[in-house]
């Protein structure tokens, strides 16, 4: 599984989210089966991946089982944490 944080450096909001997911990977001792990657708005490479998954707000977080498969997302938000272990402890 892979989640992509679509965020800005200077964006409380998406730094947050960032300690929240990795806090909760290492909780449920996932961290070795998902890879966290975040992907930076203001850069050429981050605007594109987010034209392309139609990222409007920041932070967003999309779910992915593969590098094109979203499985879950949420915009403007962290995941809550119930519905992130749902989706990556099933």
């Amino acid at each position: 599984m892979i989640i992509e944080i679509f965020g800005k450096q200077d964006c409380k909001l998406c730094e947050s989210a960032k300690k929240k997911i990795t806090h909760f990977l290492q909780k449920w001792d996932v961290k070795g089966n998902v890879q966290v990657v975040f992907r930076d708005m203001e850069t050429e490479e981050g605007a594109a991946e987010g034209d392309f998954f139609d990222v409007f707000e920041i932070p967003s977080v999309l779910l992915k089982e593969d590098r094109d498969s979203v499985v879950a997302r949420w915009d403007g938000q962290a995941p809550p944490s119930d519905e992130l272990q749902r989706r990556l402890c099933a």
